[in-house]
């Protein structure tokens, strides 16, 4: 297929990167984009053809980029990326940063420390199905498993949210789930922070739940400031909001990794 956009600002910046795809970001999320969703996130898995199209991706653009909410090493290690030369994981939202085989990971601050003593005990009362996956810099309230999962996440809303502000932390809503992290670093941060230090003259970043709104966010600044940017969407029956911003939408992670490689085939 042809790479199209239905948006003029997304077809300019697909002609920028066609134009100089060796100044080019192309940045992903890890969950619901480049791997498909599953009620255990320790099962998660790339797609089929992902790591074959990221890394033939990484060979024609400047720079290629995951970033997510996991651990950057756990990242690499359930999507299999050690093996892409020119790829750089920004795990927990930025704060963290694998590259070339090297981490460089921060001590989470101390709110993190006390939420998770705290959260188990809060969430006794939780649903069953309903687990917290712990990030090293981030706790993640999921209820994916629970009978009626939106009802679960409803009822634990106010209880995590009133954690967070006695422990210092932020609440990022997600496909059920309700993640308690550190302030003052998001993916639109992040994606600003790696594309400024790469000198990026155009960017394509792709995402599919709510926390990625702050990654397209940031491409419509960037845009505004000169740099072309083109915002995807793994598109999904659980998350709209990206969809409805979005110049690109394509069905899910298998979407994902077509488009991928039809962009390849196009700057090859």
């Amino acid at each position: 297929m042809n790479v199209e956009s239905r948006t003029a600002a997304g077809a300019e910046a697909l002609a920028a990167i066609k134009a100089r795809p060796g100044k080019t970001l192309a940045a992903f999320d890890f969950d619901g984009t480049l791997s498909p969703i599953v009620d255990d996130p320790d099962a998660a898995r790339l797609a089929d053809g992902a790591i074959a199209a990221l890394t033939e991706l990484a060979r024609q653009v400047g720079k290629v980029a995951i970033i997510t909410g996991r651990p950057a090493a756990t990242a690499v290690e359930k999507g299999g990326l050690s093996g892409i030369e020119g790829l750089v994981v920004l795990g927990q939202y930025g704060r963290e940063r694998w590259e070339d085989d090297v981490l460089d990971a921060p001590e989470p601050p101390p709110g993190v420390d006390e939420a998770r003593r705290k959260l188990p005990r809060l969430i006794e009362s939780a649903p069953e199905g309903v687990a917290i996956e712990d990030k090293g810099h981030a706790l993640a309230v999921h209820t994916r498993r629970a009978a009626e999962p939106e009802v679960a996440l409803e009822r634990l809303r106010g209880i995590v949210a009133a954690l967070a502000e006695r422990t210092g932390l932020v609440v990022e809503p997600g496909r059920f789930v309700l993640e308690l992290r550190p302030p003052g670093m998001d993916k639109g941060a992040a994606l600003r922070a790696l594309a400024a230090e790469l000198g990026s003259v155009a960017i394509l970043y792709a995402g599919d739940d709510l926390g990625d709104l702050a990654a397209y966010d940031a491409i419509e600044a960037l845009r505004e400031e000169g740099v072309p940017g083109v915002k995807v969407c793994s598109g999904s029956d659980e998350v709209t909001a990206l969809a409805d911003r979005a110049d690109i939408v394509v069905d899910g992670p298998p979407g994902v990794v077509r488009l991928l490689e039809s962009l390849t085939n196009e700057l090859f």
